[in-house]
């Protein structure tokens, strides 16, 4: 009896067992089945076990499977070089002038000791007439001194190479110098268009033609030779002197002798008048200034090109003395101009000597004759009395 109770509990324990095992079995996730029914621990060494991967396994076996995507980094633009410029004074500088024969085309009466003429040379392939004073009496052995005369703004359409400036030349003209004032393109019978002084160089191109046609002339000397220039003419013959090493001396009046930066921040000028010979602040007048700073950008922006354009930037290798003069009434250029410019040779340890004139206006009318004879007195000493 009791070998049957026993036997009978037994085999319902079992029962409950397998049942319970059985319940366990089917509500495993199928992941759990496999692993499951599959222990390593129980297989044979010489059986292959392949494992099943789970979802995620899936994914990261494709992920890895499949060919990846180069993804190459776009470059970041270089800025683009600034485009050379014919206004960069190196640019100007690796240019030739030689300018050409100076052919006399009218005799003009003369002046009180040296005659006077209306003459023509060649720039750029152009014809540009110029006027011509040379002393009377015996030439020196080596030729004449020459002063290179820059005159300023005048209307091109109303330039007339004899007139303006007759006080001017005759000064220096009287003192034993070759006088030679060129009309620039495009003023009265010149050849060529007058496109202005500031935003191209055909001026100061002309003006070292110029230069390179005095050298020719047989009555000059090419190792004395001097520039003055006034107003527009000063800002050629800054630009000039630190272009072409060959000139001995600059003298400078009412000049237009700021770098770009402080001709486009400082320079106000009048909408002119009968005595104004700087440009009107017209719309043409300011053209240049937008077509630069389209290309260029702003002083700002692109310092480096207005730098390159500007003459001052280069006044470290100026090699000739400069003397300054101006009015401090002058509506027409502000005398800060020609106190920069002062300074800022003296910072190189340049050769310069400013006077400024109280109450005088952008001619130095009131003060004529003694800014033109401290003038005079330069030349003397740097161009007429140089020995080479």
């Amino acid at each position: 009896m009791r070998g049957g109770f026993r036997t009978t509990t037994l085999f319902l324990l079992g029962l409950f067992l397998f049942v319970l095992a059985a319940c366990s079995f089917e509500s495993a996730p199928p992941a759990t089945q496999a692993r499951a029914a599959v222990n390593p621990s129980t297989i044979p060494q010489t059986m292959r076990v392949v494992s099943i991967p789970d979802a995620a396994s899936d994914a990261d076996a494709a992920a890895k499977s499949a060919p990846t995507e180069t993804r190459v980094p776009t470059p970041t633009p270089l800025p683009s070089p600034t485009p050379r410029n014919p206004l960069m004074i190196e640019v100007q500088r690796e240019r030739e002038y030689p300018g050409s024969e100076i052919t006399i085309e009218q005799t003009l009466a003369p002046g009180s000791n040296y005659n006077r003429y209306i003459a023509s040379y060649l720039s750029d392939g152009l014809k540009i007439y110029a006027l011509l004073t040379v002393p009377r009496g015996e030439k020196p052995a080596t030729g004449f001194p020459v002063i290179i005369f820059n005159h300023g703004y005048i209307q091109p359409s109303v330039y007339r190479t004899t007139e303006r400036y007759v006080d001017y030349v005759d000064r220096i003209a009287r003192s034993g110098y070759i006088v030679f004032k060129s009309d620039y393109r495009g003023h009265g019978s010149s050849e060529g268009d007058a496109r202005g002084g500031y935003g191209s160089p055909d001026y100061t191109i002309d003006v070292l033609n110029a230069l390179g046609s005095m050298k020719k002339f047989p009555d000059a000397d090419p190792n004395r030779i001097g520039m003055w220039g006034h107003s527009m003419g000063g800002y050629i013959t800054l630009r000039a002197m630190v272009i072409d090493p060959s000139i001995k001396a600059g003298v400078i009046w009412g000049g237009v002798v700021a770098s770009y930066p402080d001709l486009l921040a400082r320079w106000r000028r009048p909408t002119g008048g009968a005595t104004s010979i700087t440009p009107p602040a017209s719309t043409s007048a300011r053209r240049w200034r937008n077509d630069l700073m389209e290309q260029y950008g702003t002083p700002e922006q692109n310092p480096e090109f207005w730098a390159s354009i500007s003459a001052n930037s280069y006044l470290a290798e100026l090699s000739a003395p400069i003397q300054l003069h101006h009015g401090t009434a002058d509506t027409s250029v502000p005398i800060l101009f020609s106190e920069l410019l002062y300074e800022q040779i003296l910072d190189v340890d340049g050769n310069v000597e400013f006077y400024k004139y109280q109450g005088d206006n952008h001619n130095i009318s009131r003060n004529f004759e003694t800014a033109m004879q401290r003038s005079i007195q330069f030349f003397d000493k740097y161009v007429k009395e140089t020995t080479e």
